[in-house]
């Protein structure tokens, strides 16, 4: 008996993760425009998604991590831009995080508006660099920066983002 060849889907399964993991982002910030999280449940995402109940859980718990995992992915090139660059002036910094953001005015303001920008908080403190195991002055060092920043963006946002980022580093410069 001759045994026919497995069909074998093209996407490996870090392909089809990867698949999912955008559907539902793309899905989740086309919904947020309309509705807030709390109003979008599993079911409807996963419909406009076009994935399943069982791919939403399998790669997040809340509908929010979503979102984290964005700003994580958001965040790579901004962080690879700090570790280049150690020893920058902190007009400097703060100019590149405000770029940052204006580069990716849209998502940011969508978070605004819809109250989740305490989902920055993590990678802001990524960012800067705190780790709960580092020596005590380090680690209120970091935060430290961390808050002031995350502050900054906050009270930007609220503001409409009206300053540039120029604009911001400017009054940073003039203040320290």
């Amino acid at each position: 008996m001759e045994q026919k060849p497995k069909s074998v889907s093209s996407f490996s399964n870090e392909s089809r993760n990867a698949y999912v993991i955008r559907q539902l982002t793309g899905s989740l910030l086309s919904l947020l425009k309309e509705k807030t999280i709390p109003e979008i449940s599993v079911s409807q995402l996963c419909d406009a998604a076009g994935v399943g109940r069982t791919s939403f859980y399998r790669n997040f718990e809340t509908k929010e991590d979503i979102l984290k995992a964005h700003i994580g992915h958001l965040f790579r090139d901004l962080r690879k831009e700090w570790e280049t660059g150690p020893g920058l002036p902190p007009d400097q910094l703060i100019y590149q995080v405000f770029s940052h953001f204006e580069a990716n005015r849209d998502f940011y303001g969508l978070l605004n508006e819809r109250g989740l920008t305490h989902l920055l908080k993590d990678a802001i403190l990524e960012l800067c660099g705190f780790n709960p195991e580092q020596d005590v002055v380090s680690a209120y060092s970091s935060a430290y920066a961390a808050f002031f920043l995350y502050g900054w963006i906050e009270v930007w946002f609220r503001r409409g983002m009206k300053e540039t980022a120029a604009e911001l580093a400017g009054h940073l410069k003039n203040r320290v």
